[in-house]
């Protein structure tokens, strides 16, 4: 079986060369005010849909064996997304196939509901690579748009209403009396569940609550899966978005337990827009692999011991002395693997495994600063790098 495996990946390799990122998408400018879009807004049939693929996040093992196994063979998810923008807003349009509803059920820890996020890389004082793509980087920072779809959900609103925060059951009253209770109860309920999120690194996100940020997202469901909706500011405290846009695009599946780290995502994707002077560098970087070899880059990639301590292939045995590998082709671009075989530092990957042995730390603190235990790889010269990345590229699920 091994020698199988080991042909196969040789046949993958051969072809590594010729596997591209994703393609730019465009946002079509148009002249229409973007507020208040919709799913079914005529001024998408302006729009021109672009395919993208989300993989499974899978750097971290949840601690949780129903949802594990669930998930132990998931397969990379095709996405069809769309951009506009008018001048003073960005509007984005995903739709993905998913074959069940699930819905967020108040806020119960037994439910999961089906949702997506669109996340921008945050402004800076200077041009810094892009941020890590969990959650930023420190001096990188990203926002973080996530909508989930949910039933309504009655929660004190701020108006004190604490008759109605009571069970159904127990108000005492039944008929048409009940009646009117459940519909002053649906009146005053949550029915949207959009939140906005703000990181910098390791253990660093943070719900942004005060309003500056002015944004719209929603859900809707159809025969073919969902649609979900963005439409925010170009500009604002946290962004200024012009010429080309990076994004990243996740999705989660409740009837597969989907929730913060269990779900499917892009890697950065360049959203250019129409009429606006591109960023070329940020557009190669995000559409181009690495040049390398990738047969040269599994061995060097073992004669350097990385998989004596990451997991690079889902036959491989789980390892919790570092983050898998076995999707960080699908997720993570070219930049980034060559800034982590470089700089391990730069970026500690969040979400530490507890399962992990206490012996085997994933970086130690210095000064107050996180140093990855990670070698230090800047000693390889530029071509064995790039071969390493180029290997690193084809680590992804198949599609589903």
């Amino acid at each position: 079986m091994n020698k199988i495996l080991t042909s196969l990946l040789s046949l993958g390799l051969a072809c590594s060369a010729a596997l591209a990122a994703e393609a730019a998408i465009t946002a079509v400018k148009v002249t229409d005010s973007l507020d208040g879009i919709k799913a079914d807004s005529a001024i998408w049939s302006n729009a021109k849909f672009s395919t993208i693929t989300l993989y499974p996040q899978t750097a971290i093992e949840m601690n949780d064996k129903k949802a594990n196994e669930l998930t132990e063979n998931a397969k990379a998810k095709k996405a069809q997304v769309a951009a506009l923008y008018d001048g003073k807003n960005i509007a984005l349009m995903v739709k993905w196939a998913d074959g069940s509803k699930d819905l967020q059920s108040g806020y119960a820890s037994t439910t999961y509901s089906d949702g997506f996020a669109v996340q921008f890389a945050g402004a800076t004082a200077k041009p810094q690579p892009l941020p890590y793509i969990g959650m930023g980087s420190v001096g990188r920072p990203v926002v973080v748009h996530l909508q989930k779809a949910n039933e309504k959900v009655y929660e004190p609103n701020g108006n004190k209403d604490v008759g109605n925060q009571i069970n159904r059951q127990q108000t005492g009253v039944f008929g048409q009396e009940l009646a009117d209770f459940d519909a002053k109860v649906a009146s005053l309920a949550v029915t949207d569940y959009e939140r906005i999120f703000v990181g910098e690194g390791f253990r660093s996100l943070t719900e942004v609550k005060d309003g500056s940020i002015k944004s719209n997202s929603s859900m809707v469901y159809g025969a073919n899966g969902w649609s979900g909706i963005l439409t925010r500011s170009l500009k604002d405290d946290y962004v200024n978005l012009s010429g080309t846009v990076p994004v990243s695009i996740a999705v989660w599946d409740g009837s597969k337990m989907g929730r913060n780290g269990l779900k499917n995502l892009s890697s950065w994707i360049a959203i250019n827009l129409d009429g606006q002077k591109q960023n070329a560098a940020m557009v190669t970087d995000l559409t181009t692999d690495s040049k390398g070899d990738a047969s040269k880059g599994k061995a060097a990639l073992e004669a350097n011991g990385c998989n004596g301590c990451h997991q690079m292939n889902a036959a491989d045995p789980k390892s919790f002395m570092a983050p898998s590998l076995k999707n960080v082709g699908g997720y993570s671009t070219a930049a980034y693997l060559r800034e982590s075989i470089l700089k391990p530092s730069a970026v500690v990957v969040p979400g530490y495994n507890r399962n992990a042995h206490s012996n085997t730390p994933w970086y130690n603190l210095e000064k107050g600063k996180r140093i990855s235990t990670m070698t230090d790889y800047s000693h390889l010269d530029k071509a064995t790098v790039e071969d390493i990345v180029a290997y690193l590229k084809t680590l992804k699920a198949e599609v589903e």
